[in-house]
């Protein structure tokens, strides 16, 4: 994309928002399962082991409504709600898809040699952080 500079000229501009679906090869494997559709009509989906809303991240994990603090509040807007994904609430089915998703992404990322190698390198890192090392 290319947009105007502070002097006029144009210069190359890369907008690129952070797909859960990326990897650092470039590939986007990940399969996407469709959780649910909400009532006006956006998609929530699992993709990789992220719980989008049309493909925006929502959340990276589940929270069970019984141990979240607005308990109340949520089992007042939704009486079926077991658990919520930032501010998706869902049923009990609706929890059980997203963790087979989750299961399933796991074992994809377990398997991928890429995958490993960026796992090691991100403990290191936390690693060497918790030493006094950046």
């Amino acid at each position: 994309m290319t947009a105007p500079g502070r002097n006029g000229a144009s210069s190359t501009i890369r907008q690129r928002r952070r797909d859960p679906a990326d990897s650092n090869d470039g590939s986007t494997s990940m399969a996407k399962t469709l959780v649910k559709t909400t009532q006006d009509g956006r998609k929530v989906e699992v993709i990789g082991l992220a719980i989008c809303l049309e493909g925006e991240l929502e959340a990276f994990e589940l929270v069970e409504v019984k141990l979240h603090p607005n308990r109340r509040k949520i089992w007042e807007a939704a009486p079926d709600a077991t658990h919520m994904a930032g501010r998706i609430t869902l049923t009990k089915d609706e929890a059980a898809i997203v963790e087979g998703a989750f299961a399933a992404a796991q074992a994809d990322i377990l398997a991928n040699p890429a995958a490993i190698n960026e796992r090691f390198r991100i403990a290191a890192m936390w690693k060497a952080r918790e030493q006094g090392i950046e």
